[in-house]
């Protein structure tokens, strides 16, 4: 099992910088065990116009048995098909990955102490496979490794160079080039991707695989568009891990198209507890409210929107004349604690056929949010910028468009009631604004005007005579269909 790395230098960085980048220097060849036979790592050739590190693994295929019970625990149909004659000591595989990461663990991480800057510096690298099984033929290499800016030669190696009729094998040899690439981009893609083109991995695949993919692939495996394919055959197709990978995949696509830090999106529930929320009167008269004002409207299909941990949604399900109840949240911590809420894992087949949990964003359009009667916003709108009202205004409004739009949020006039809030201070740290009940109505019935709806104004909790009630509700009701407002 063989590939090399190859650079070109010039008078200011000369290429045998190479061997400072991977922790091995260019006039020694070294050998490292490993738990499946011996890696050397040696320089076929080292000077200041072209250096060439060399990374082979000679495969113990007696371990391989011995450690992998014969069928590499991880699945690999070779080692299935015959224990000890098969092709994993001649071709790369999940091996040949364990063994990057492991020889050249601090070149992955980007990390040189003896040359601070070398790690960050593009440079001109080339990389070569020799024999690379590829299930998916040639095209799925490109389509792995061209949208990540390589110029990918991947040659088919025909099954008998005798017998040319007998056509091609599935392996394919691999060259890689690119003019500006570091090198810990370049080993975390062959890390990645060599065992996904292999489909195959020699070691049982674990709950910490999707840590492992989610540091190789920081940066680009978000937005790859085989994200989907990688993830599984990375995960080796186990559906509970792909799930979990690809979720949080997505909350670091929502981070960066909201050029936000992933723990500023994921805010739902405080990172050090997963507790329930201690409920309060005001929190049950809430709920109260929405489910009154839901039941007036006839609504029978219901979206909670920002559904948090899920209160409202287990409230719901309660009453049979909700036949389906689909609660949405940006956060998958909060997603996680619905869910154990409501024992989804343990609800009968009818009621689980009544909710469902959905991760996404009201900062955009959602085709999965149209269709329903109703939707509700409780307690949604205040944690936003006000910046980024409008788009939630469209997402809901203008694109979902459900007959009926419940939208709660705190009263500002009333905090004074609230002996225990400091004068001048929100009642969540992270509320970026609070109302006054003329400032609601008067965003209510601007949205309903743009829009094609009515907007009516409910008061929740004990209404003061003063400051008015501690939450205030708008009821939004469609009245002018879409294509008729816009003629």
């Amino acid at each position: 099992m063989f590939l090399t790395i190859t650079t070109t230098g010039t008078p200011e960085h000369p290429a045998t910088e190479l061997g400072f980048l991977l922790h091995k220097h260019p006039e020694k060849a070294q050998a490292f065990s490993t738990s499946y036979g011996t890696a050397h790592v040696l320089y076929p050739e080292a000077d200041d116009q072209r250096c060439t590190a060399a990374l082979l693994l000679e495969v113990d295929a007696v371990a391989l048995v011995r450690r992998g019970k014969g069928k590499g625990r991880g699945g690999a149909p070779d080692a299935a098909l015959a224990q000890y004659v098969n092709d994993r000591p001649y071709a790369a595989s999940s091996l040949l990955a364990v063994a990057l990461s492991g020889v050249f663990s601090s070149a992955m991480k980007g990390v040189c102490n003896a040359r601070p800057e070398l790690p960050a510096a593009p440079r001109p690298l080339r990389i070569e496979v020799p024999a690379l099984p590829a299930r998916g033929g040639p095209a799925l290499v490109r389509r792995l490794f061209e949208p990540l800016g390589w110029t990918v030669t991947a040659e088919p190696v025909p099954l008998d160079t005798a017998f040319p009729q007998w056509g091609d094998s599935r392996y394919v040899r691999l060259e890689l080039e690119s003019a500006d690439r570091t090198l810990a981009e370049a080993l975390r893609h062959l890390y990645v991707l060599l065992p996904v083109l292999d489909d195959a991995k020699h070691y049982w695949v674990s709950s910490d695989e999707v840590d492992k993919l989610l540091r190789a692939g920081e940066g680009w495996l978000p937005g790859h568009p085989e994200q989907k394919l990688i993830t599984s055959r990375f995960l080796s197709r186990r559906w509970s891990l792909t799930r979990q990978a690809t979720e949080r995949l997505e909350l670091v696509r929502l981070a960066e198209a909201d050029d936000s830090a992933v723990e500023e999106i994921d805010n739902a529930v405080e990172a050090e507890t997963e507790t329930e929320e201690r409920p309060t009167p005001l929190a049950v008269q809430r709920r109260e409210a929405i489910t009154a004002a839901l039941k007036a409207s006839g609504a029978a299909r219901v979206l909670d929107l920002g559904c948090g941990q899920g209160q409202l949604v287990q409230a719901l399900l309660k009453d049979p004349a909700f036949t389906e109840i689909v609660g949405m949240d940006v956060s998958m911590r909060a997603l996680t604690i619905a869910s154990r809420r409501l024992k989804l894992d343990r609800m009968g087949e009818r009621q689980a056929a009544r909710v469902k949990l959905l991760q996404g964003s009201l900062a955009y359009t959602d085709k999965r949010l149209k269709g329903y009667d109703a939707a509700v916003l409780s307690e949604v709108i205040e944690h936003l910028d006000l910046p980024r009202l409008p788009a939630l205004e469209y997402a809901v409004f203008g694109a979902a468009r459900p007959r009926t739009v419940l939208v709660t949020t705190p009263n500002v006039e009333y905090n004074v009631r609230w002996e225990s809030l400091p004068a001048g201070h929100v009642r969540h740290g992270d509320h970026r604004f609070e109302w006054t009940r003329a400032e609601f109505r008067a965003w209510a019935r601007a949205v309903a005007e743009r829009h094609g709806y009515e907007a009516e104004f409910i008061p929740v909790g004990p209404d003061d005579p003063e400051v008015g009630p501690p939450t205030q509700m708008a009821v939004f009701t469609l009245t002018t269909p879409k294509e008729a407002k816009a003629a």
